[in-house]
């Protein structure tokens, strides 16, 4: 991780150290922890009300029917996900763990600024040379790229998938670095490019994938008879 390379201004708090790239950085991710939430929570809400478990009003234990809806809203995702061809499966699982890649190897090198360690993580050396994060990425969407190329095993397709995701994300963290050849990771040109067009892509992408397979997934939980409460 690029932990060391630092503030370049006293610490002066916070946000008040902040450059406007850092600042735009941070409302962005403000922006995709509200679109997720607000997703996740209308979701919840759409099945708490088409599902079986009793609506707020109508129940005498309202905790015990908001966890009914829960592992029904769980249902429906995980139904939803089964019943998708394989292809959509595949993409979806490359962009998801690209998002979720790219987003904690951000969290943690910022963690990593002005401490030598965070947790397990920590600049990872060979003598005096700074190992980045993109080397161990590129290595991993390589193996797993070539790995599903001579495989060509269906069932390995998906995990293969998330590897890869999880190579682009920790290799595309870092492409201003490889294309400006000087590390250029918490500058604008760092930061804007990169997480601006990249994140948002695969963050559109990966939530219009997931749509699909709740949708899909209600339809196979909620119509079916069986999971439907009389009356409602």
């Amino acid at each position: 991780m690029s932990g060391r390379y630092l503030h370049r201004r006293p610490d002066r708090g916070i946000l008040r150290g902040w450059g406007p790239a850092e600042r735009r950085t941070l409302g962005l991710g403000l922006i995709a922890m509200v679109a997720t939430s607000a997703a996740v929570a209308f979701e919840y809400g759409r099945v708490w009300r088409l599902g079986s478990a009793p609506l707020p009003r109508d129940s005498d234990d309202l905790l015990l029917a908001a966890e009914e809806a829960a592992a029904e809203t769980a249902r429906v995702a995980a139904a939803g996900y089964a019943d998708v061809s394989p292809s959509e499966t595949i993409l979806f699982n490359l962009l998801a763990s690209f998002v979720a890649t790219f987003a904690l190897a951000r969290g943690i090198t910022y963690a990593l600024r002005g401490r030598a360690t965070f947790g397990p993580f920590r600049d990872f050396r060979v003598g005096r040379r700074h190992i980045h994060h993109f080397v161990p990425g590129i290595a991993l969407a390589f193996a797993s790229g070539a790995a599903a190329i001579v495989t060509r095993q269906e069932e390995l397709e998906r995990p293969l998938a998330l590897a890869f995701g999880t190579g682009m994300g920790l290799t595309l963290d870092e492409s201003a670095l490889l294309l400006e050849l000087e590390d250029v990771y918490w500058t604008p040109e760092g930061l804007l490019s990169v997480q601006i067009t990249m994140a948002t892509m695969a963050l559109l992408a990966a939530f219009a994938l997931g749509l699909r397979f709740l949708r899909r997934g209600e339809r196979i939980v909620l119509e079916d008879g069986s999971d439907t409460a009389p009356g409602r």
